[in-house]
């Protein structure tokens, strides 16, 4: 758990993705487009990925993969970030961490 929050806590955006997951890609992309570039750690090549995927789940995400922070606090995972999306209320919790020609 200590790892997973002191990751979160020293980059505005984070994903925790497995390399091999179709969401986890699905959300990189919804995040490229809208112009950010997330801190993405991939759990399956990182030697402690079960226990930070343990830890995020401990932390309230209600699927393991992909868990989305902004800005230190869980977002959750992707049809919490998507509904978010959808209803436009993550471009505003994004927009500090957009590229400056966006």
């Amino acid at each position: 758990m200590e790892k997973v929050m002191r990751l979160v806590s020293e980059n505005g955006l984070v994903i925790f993705s497995k390399s091999s997951c179709c969401l986890c890609y699905a959300l990189k992309i919804l995040f490229q487009e809208i112009g950010v570039t997330p801190t993405v750690h991939e759990l399956d090549q990182d030697p402690e990925g079960r226990e930070m995927e343990r830890a995020v789940m401990r932390l309230g995400c209600n699927a393991p993969l992909p868990a989305v922070f902004i800005g230190g606090k869980l977002v959750g995972s992707t049809n919490e970030v998507m509904s978010l999306h959808l209803s436009g209320g993550l471009i505003p919790l994004v927009r500090p961490y957009q590229s400056i020609s966006n």
